[in-house]
C-alpha cells in the first residue's frame, strides 16, 4: 500500500533538549495507529510535524507523497484532517459550530470573505448530523461541552475529506460516559473502510478505539516499539515505555492496563 506519511531520521531539538530523536516510521494507506507515551516523550512533537505544523531539525519528512519543506503547505493541508485542541487558540472568538467545521474544508480558522458551494455546505449539515451537533450549529463554539468540542473538532477534521485524519488526544478531559460514546464512535471510523488512513496520540490504552491495527511507542523522543498493535501493546513493551511495571489486557477489541506489584 502507498505510504501517506513518513519520518526518516527525524530529530527536532530545541536547544540542546532532542524533542524527537534519529525517529523513523512510515504510515501506509487504510492503517490506523495509536501513539502512546509518558509526558514529554514527543508524541505531540510528531503529531505536529504530520500536520505540516512544524518541521525537523533533522531528517526528511513525507507526507501525501510530498516532502515537508518543498511543497505549497496550504494545499498539502486540505488533504490532512488535524483535530486538535491547539487549533481553539486560532479560532475567532464568537465563531458558530456549523462555521467551525465548514472552513475545515480549506484547512483555515475563521469564515472571513472566502465562499463555499453547495456541495460544502451538504457535507458540513452531513457532519453535523453524523456528530450529533446538529441542535448546536448556530451556537458560539467556545459555549460547548467538553464532549462536544471533540466532536466538533473531528467534525471539522473530516470536513475536507482527508486522506490523513489526525487525532490529538481526542479523549482527554472527558467524564467516563462521554468518552465511552466517543471511543464507539471512533471505532465506526475506525472499521469503516472508506474512511481516511488515521493517527490518534492518547495516553490511556483504554481510550484506544475497536478497530486499530498498528501502535508506536515513545519514550524520551525515541521509538521504542512499533508495528501491528497485538504485537507492541504487551506488558513488556507498555512497561518498558512508561517506566513502571504494567499488566496488560485486550478484551473484544478493547484495551486496558493496570501496575502490577
Amino acid at each position: 500500500m502507498p505510504e501517506v506519511f513518513t519520518a526518516v531520521d527525524v530529530t527536532v531539538r530545541r536547544g540542546t533538549r532532542k524533542l524527537l530523536c534519529d525517529v523513523n516510521w512510515s504510515v501506509s494507506a487504510h492503517e490506523r495507529w495509536v501513539i502512546l507515551g509518558p509526558n514529554g516523550a514527543g508524541k505531540t512533537t510528531l503529531m505536529q510535524i504530520a500536520a505540516t505544523r512544524l518541521f525537523p531539525t533533522v531528517g526528511l519528512v513525507e507526507v501525501l507523497g510530498e516532502e515537508l519543506g518543498a511543497t505549497d503547505l496550504s494545499e498539502l493541508r486540505q488533504g490532512i484532517g488535524w483535530a486538535s485542541s491547539a487549533l481553539l487558540a486560532d479560532m475567532p472568538p464568537g465563531e458558530s459550530v456549523a462555521n467551525v467545521i465548514l472552513t475545515g474544508a480549506y484547512a483555515i480558522t475563521g469564515r472571513w470573505q472566502e465562499r463555499y458551494d453547495s456541495s460544502d455546505e451538504y457535507r458540513r449539515d452531513r457532519l453535523l448530523r453524523a456528530w450529533n451537533l446538529e441542535h448546536v450549529a448556530e451556537n458560539p463554539f467556545v459555549t460547548l461541552s467538553e464532549g462536544e468540542k471533540k466532536r466538533a473538532l473531528i467534525a471539522r477534521a473530516l470536513m475536507c475529506d482527508p486522506e490523513l485524519l489526525l487525532l490529538d488526544e481526542p479523549g482527554a478531559g472527558l467524564d467516563l460516559g462521554v468518552r465511552e460514546d466517543l471511543v464507539t464512535r471512533l471505532s465506526a471510523l475506525a472499521l469503516d473502510d472508506t474512511a481516511p488512513t488515521q493517527v490518534l496520540v492518547t495516553h490511556h490504552v483504554e481510550e484506544i478505539p475497536v478497530g486499530f491495527t498498528h501502535a508506536l511507542l515513545l519514550r524520551d523522543g525515541r521509538i521504542s516499539a512499533a508495528g501491528p498493535i497485538q504485537q507492541v501493546l504487551t506488558s513488556s513493551h507498555l512497561s518498558a515505555a512508561f517506566g513502571t511495571a504494567l499488566s496488560v489486557l485486550c478484551t473484544e477489541g478493547r484495551w486496558s492496563a493496570r501496575a502490577t506489584q
